[in-house]
C-alpha cells in the first residue's frame, strides 16, 4: 500500500515538472514573440525618424540656398491671415461673410512667387471675373424674359448658354497667341457656370455675381499689398541673373573643355545622363547644359517680367526682350562648346603628340574666348555698355593663329601616303570605256584639295608588310579594341593594315574638327557682342567708368530716401 502511495506521488511530481517545464518554455516563447514585435515596432519608428530628419535637413538646406523662399511663405501665410478676418464680418454686408471662401481661394491662387506673376494672375482673374459675370447677367436676364412670356425655355436658355460659352472659352485659350491669358479663360468659365447655376436657384444674380466680384478684388487687392509692400521679388531680376549666370557657365564649360582635351582626359565610362542628356554634377557638362537649357524658364521670367512696375535699375518699358535675344544668341555659342564637349566624348580621338603641336594656339583661343564671356557677363551684370576698344581683338587674333598653324601643319593632319594627287589619270578614248574598270570611282583625272581630305575610303596597302605596330596614341575606344582584336585573329594582314590606316586618318582628321568647331565658336561671338550692343542701347546702359573716377552706385528710391533722412555731422560742411 504504502509502495502504491510513492509510486502515485512520484508520477504526480513528474506531472507537475512537466507541466512547470511547458508553462516555462510557453512563456519563453511568448517573450521572444513580444520582443520580435517591439523590435519591429522600434524600426518602423526609426525608419520613419529617419525619413522625418531627411525632409527637416532638406528644407533648410533649401531655404539657407535661397532665402527667398522662407520669406515668400511667410508673406503668404500673413496674406491669409488678414483675409481671414472676413470670418467675423457680420454688419452691414452678410453676405461677405458667407461667400468668404472666394477671397481666401483669390488669394491662393494669385499669390504668387514674384510680383510680375502675381500681377499677371490678378489682372486674369479680374478680367475673367468682370466679362463672366456680365455676360453672366445678360444672359440671366434674357432667360428671365423668357419665363416671362410664358415659354418654359429659360432652363434650355441657361444650358445651351453654358455649353456654348464653356466650349468657346476653352478652344480660345488654346490659340497661341492668347496662352498668356490661359488662366483668365479658364477663370472667366467657372465664373459664368457659377454664376447662372447658383442664381438660378436664389433667383439672385445680380447679388451673387457682385459679392463673388467684391471678394475676388479684395483678396487681390491684399495678395498685391503684402506681395509688393513686403520683401517684393522681381521676375525682371530673376531674368537678368540668369542670362548673367549663363555667361560664366559658359566661360567655365570652354575652358574646361580645351583643358580635357589638350591634357588627354578620357572617361573611363560616360555616365549614363550625360549619354541621356539629363542633369548631372559634371561642371563642365552643366556649364553649356543650363543655358541650352534655359529656354522655357527665360520665356516663363519674361512674360512676368513685362507685368512689373519700375523699380530699381529698370525703368518703364524696360527692353526685357532683348535680354532674351542675349540669351539666345549666347546660347548659339554654346551649341559650339556642345560639340565640342562631343569631341571629348567621341570613340575616335586623336594622338596626343599631335595635340601638343597646337596646344599652345588652342589655349589662347580658348583663354580669349572665356575672357570675352566673362566680360560681356560682368557688364550686364553691371548694366555698362562696352568700352572704346573692340572686345574681339584678342580673340580673333588668337583664332587666326590657329588658321594658321593648321595650315602650316597641314600635313600632320593627313595620311599624304594615301594621296592620290600625282598619279596619272586614265585616258579613255570611249566613254563606253568606263563600263569596264573594276572600281568606277577609283579614276581620279582631278583632285580637289578637300575631295583629298574626306576621301578615306581608298586606302594604301602596306607593300612590305612588314609594319606590326599600330601607333594609336590616346585612343582607347571600342573601335581601337575591335580593331586590335581583329589584327591578332586575322590572317589578311594587308587587309587589317588597311583599316588600321583608315581608323589612323580618321583619328588625326579628329583634331581638325576640334578645331573648326572653335574657329567656328569664336565666329559666333560677333552675333552674341552685336546682340549686347543692341540691349546696352536700348536699355540705356551707363558709359564705362572712367580709370580715377569712383563709379556711381545704383540705388532706388528707398535707399535714396534713408540717405537723406540720415542725420549730419555739423562739421562736414565747416570750412578749415
Amino acid at each position: 500500500m504504502d509502495e502504491n502511495k510513492q509510486g502515485l506521488l512520484e508520477s504526480l511530481e513528474r506531472d507537475r515538472m512537466a507541466s512547470s517545464a511547458l508553462l516555462q518554455n510557453d512563456c519563453v516563447v511568448r517573450d521572444g514573440e513580444n520582443r520580435g514585435c517591439f523590435r519591429s515596432t522600434f524600426r518602423k519608428f526609426g525608419g520613419l525618424w529617419g525619413v522625418l530628419r531627411t525632409v527637416v535637413v532638406r528644407a533648410y538646406k533649401m531655404g539657407r540656398s535661397d532665402p527667398r523662399k522662407v520669406v515668400f511663405s511667410a508673406k503668404l501665410g500673413l496674406a491669409l491671415s488678414l483675409i481671414s478676418l472676413l470670418i467675423f464680418w457680420k454688419e452691414p454686408l452678410p453676405d461677405i461673410s458667407e461667400h468668404y471662401v472666394w477671397a481666401i481661394l483669390t488669394v491662393v491662387v494669385v499669390f504668387e512667387f514674384s510680383i510680375g506673376a502675381t500681377f499677371s494672375k490678378g489682372f486674369n482673374r479680374a478680367l475673367g471675373t468682370l466679362s463672366a459675370g456680365g455676360l453672366a447677367l445678360a444672359m440671366a436676364e434674357f432667360a428671365h424674359l423668357c419665363e416671362r412670356a410664358g415659354e418654359p425655355w429659360d432652363e434650355v436658355v441657361i444650358v445651351v448658354s453654358i455649353f456654348t460659352i464653356g466650349s468657346l472659352a476653352t478652344y480660345a485659350k488654346l490659340y497661341p497667341t492668347w496662352k498668356a491669358y490661359e488662366y483668365g479663360f479658364r477663370v472667366f468659365t467657372l465664373t459664368y457656370c457659377y454664376i447662372m447655376a447658383s442664381g438660378y436657384r436664389t433667383n439672385e444674380f445680380i447679388d451673387t455675381a457682385v459679392s463673388r466680384f467684391l471678394l475676388i478684388a479684395l483678396g487681390a487687392g491684399v495678395s498685391l499689398l503684402v506681395n509688393v509692400g513686403i520683401y517684393p521679388i522681381w521676375a525682371g531680376e530673376d531674368l537678368h541673373n540668369l542670362v548673367v549666370k549663363n555667361f560664366y557657365g559658359v566661360a567655365n564649360s570652354l575652358e574646361g573643355c580645351i583643358n580635357q582635351y589638350l591634357d588627354c582626359v578620357e572617361y573611363k565610362r560616360i555616365p549614363s545622363k550625360i549619354l541621356t542628356y539629363q542633369a548631372h554634377e559634371d561642371r563642365l557638362y552643366s556649364g553649356y547644359r543650363s543655358a541650352v537649357e534655359s529656354t522655357s524658364q527665360e520665356d516663363t521670367l519674361l512674360g512676368f517680367a513685362i507685368w512689373e512696375p519700375p523699380h530699381g535699375a529698370y525703368k518703364k518699358h524696360h527692353p526685357w526682350s532683348n535680354f532674351v535675344k542675349v540669351s539666345g544668341a549666347l546660347r548659339h555659342c554654346a551649341f559650339m562648346v556642345m560639340a565640342l564637349h562631343g569631341c571629348i566624348l567621341s570613340e575616335i580621338q586623336a594622338p596626343a603628340d599631335r595635340r601638343r603641336v597646337f596646344r599652345d594656339e588652342l589655349q589662347r583661343v580658348s583663354t580669349a574666348g572665356a575672357k570675352v564671356l566673362r566680360e560681356l557677363g560682368n557688364k550686364v551684370k553691371k548694366m555698362e555698355k562696352l568700352g572704346t576698344s573692340n572686345i574681339l581683338d584678342e580673340v580673333l587674333k588668337a583664332a587666326e593663329d590657329l588658321q594658321k598653324k593648321v595650315d602650316q601643319k597641314s600635313y600632320l593632319l593627313v595620311d599624304s601616303n594615301s594621296w592620290e594627287i600625282g598619279k596619272p589619270p586614265i585616258e579613255l578614248h570611249d566613254p563606253q570605256d568606263f563600263s569596264k574598270i573594276e572600281d568606277p570611282y577609283a579614276y581620279h583625272g582631278y583632285h580637289s584639295f578637300s575631295e583629298t581630305l574626306l576621301d578615306l575610303g581608298k586606302s594604301r596597302s602596306n607593300e612590305s608588310g612588314s609594319t606590326t605596330n599600330l601607333p594609336f596614341e590616346g585612343t582607347n575606344g571600342l573601335l581601337h579594341r575591335s580593331l586590335t582584336r581583329q589584327f591578332s585573329l586575322k590572317p589578311e594582314r594587308m587587309v587589317i593594315l588597311d583599316e588600321a590606316d583608315t581608323y589612323k586618318s580618321a583619328s588625326v582628321l579628329s583634331l581638325v574638327t576640334f578645331t573648326s568647331l572653335l574657329i567656328e565658336f569664336v565666329a559666333r561671338l560677333g552675333n552674341l557682342v552685336a546682340a549686347f550692343e543692341e540691349l546696352s542701347e536700348k536699355a540705356k546702359f551707363k558709359a564705362p567708368p572712367v580709370e580715377g573716377r569712383r563709379e556711381d552706385e545704383v540705388c532706388g528710391m528707398w535707399t535714396r530716401l534713408c540717405r537723406f533722412l540720415k542725420p549730419r555731422n555739423r562739421n562736414e560742411n565747416l570750412l578749415v
